[in-house]
């Protein structure tokens, strides 16, 4: 709650002390569309586009779980030719590729579909999202778009403003894919670091709500291996096993050298009491976050 009264998700989200670890949306595909206006509060659904183009690149991002998203450079700058389209996969063998297009009418759009078939290429540099989708959350813009212009000067060919990519009270939200790394929390200088440590293989815990390959529990069992154990590549954990017990996990981590080779993590979920989780929410949710108890090297 602002010194005026009025409410911001991120600043209660801080005062509650919610945790970060564990809050990633699970996902391996996403769907990038530039748009450099102004974004409606429900994104690529709400452009003044033909519907028919819609409904086809949204039922086909549906068939894989991708999500879409709409992205400008900072600072909506007019894009440079023709506005880019892309399609970028974690592969579940860890394989980062990409797929990138052209549009300058709707129609052209379909494009995705074929790509969202294809199995994209492979040496493409990441794409570093961060969420600037005011019209979405106030946080969102207020915290993102600083976040946004930091990154932006240091990586321009990198970084693009994008709509909402979940969990607006842990704003400013930084996204890496196809790597699939979530950040969160960031002000300028945290997300230059952030970034320039994520970019030399080097994720550090701090920050991290979680990679979208993992569940929620999972997540925070990486997270805190890489807490207590320091920064780590994107594939130096791999989760072996996950039993669940009602609200605890049991979740065993290969490790790969010099990390421990194996970690048995225990982590439990908890509900908190309901609260207004976003800045425009009209009632209250009951979060769910995940805290380890426990971890022990094999």
């Amino acid at each position: 709650m602002s010194a005026a009264g009025r409410f911001f998700c991120a600043d209660a989200a801080g005062a509650r002390g919610d945790l970060l670890a564990g809050t990633a949306p699970y996902g391996s595909v996403w769907v990038l569309v530039e748009y450099p206006g102004g974004w409606p509060p429900n994104g690529f659904d709400g452009l003044d586009l033909d519907p028919h183009v819609k409904g086809v690149v949204f039922r086909a991002a549906q068939t894989v779980r991708a999500r879409i998203l709409l992205i400008r450079r900072h600072g909506r700058r007019a894009a440079e030719g023709p506005r880019r389209w892309a399609v970028l996969r974690h592969g579940v063998n860890g394989a980062y590729r990409q797929s990138w297009g052209t549009w300058d009418r709707a129609e052209e759009l379909t494009g995705i579909v074929g790509a969202l078939d294809a199995p994209g290429d492979l040496g493409h540099p990441p794409v570093v999202l961060v969420c600037a989708h005011g019209l979405h959350d106030v946080c969102c813009a207020v915290r993102g778009r600083p976040v946004a212009r930091a990154l932006s000067l240091r990586w321009p060919r990198l970084v693009w403003e994008c709509t909402h990519v979940g969990g607006d009270r842990f704003a400013a939200n930084v996204v890496v894919a196809p790597d699939g790394v979530y950040y969160g929390r960031l002000d300028a200088p945290s997300s230059v670091t952030a970034v320039e440590q994520h970019l030399a293989d080097r994720i550090h815990a701090d920050h991290l709500r979680g990679y979208t390959d993992l569940f929620p529990p999972q997540q925070a069992a990486v997270a805190e291996a890489l807490r207590r154990f320091g920064p780590a590549g994107r594939h130096a954990y791999a989760v072996e096993e996950t039993l669940r017990d009602h609200d605890r996990w049991r979740i065993r981590l290969a490790g790969r050298p010099p990390w421990p080779a194996s970690l048995d993590v225990e982590v439990r979920s908890h509900h908190a009491a309901p609260t207004l989780l976003t800045c425009r929410g009209r009632a209250a949710s009951s979060a769910v976050s995940y805290e380890v108890t426990s971890l022990r090297a094999g």
